[in-house]
């Protein structure tokens, strides 16, 4: 019995360690998407055509991977938080949208499906 406790327990560290980093998910995207200088930032930084902050950086690793993996990393916040802003992209700024496929996904392998969940929302 105590063998299988310690497997769980060892086994729930390995599936938090799996995660990405929550140290962002406090970024009040919100504000982020209503604010015309922040996004632009920020869209600039993920498209490698202006500077980046840490945060940034960050964000392009996460993209690119969280594409190619459904976000098998991600926390259930940053799930939320893709959903929000992927919604708005496609929405409200779809030259960044399209952009951001060009660069992340240009065969289109991965946003088709999310195109289509955005749909439904």
């Amino acid at each position: 019995m105590k063998l299988i406790l310690v497997a769980v327990a060892i086994s729930l560290c390995c599936v938090q360690a799996e995660l990405y980093s929550n140290k962002y998910d406090s970024i009040n995207l919100d504000e982020v998407l209503g604010n015309r200088r922040l996004l632009n930032g920020y869209m600039k930084c993920t498209l490698d055509l202006g500077p980046c902050t840490a945060e940034g950086k960050e964000l392009r690793y996460y993209i690119s991977d969280g594409l190619k993996t459904g976000c098998a990393k991600c926390t259930e916040q940053q799930r939320k938080g893709i959903k929000k802003v992927m919604n708005h992209l496609i929405k409200h700024e779809p030259q960044y949208w399209q952009q951001a496929v060009n660069k992340y996904d240009p065969q289109r392998q991965y946003t088709k499906m999310y195109e289509k969940e955005v749909k439904k929302w």
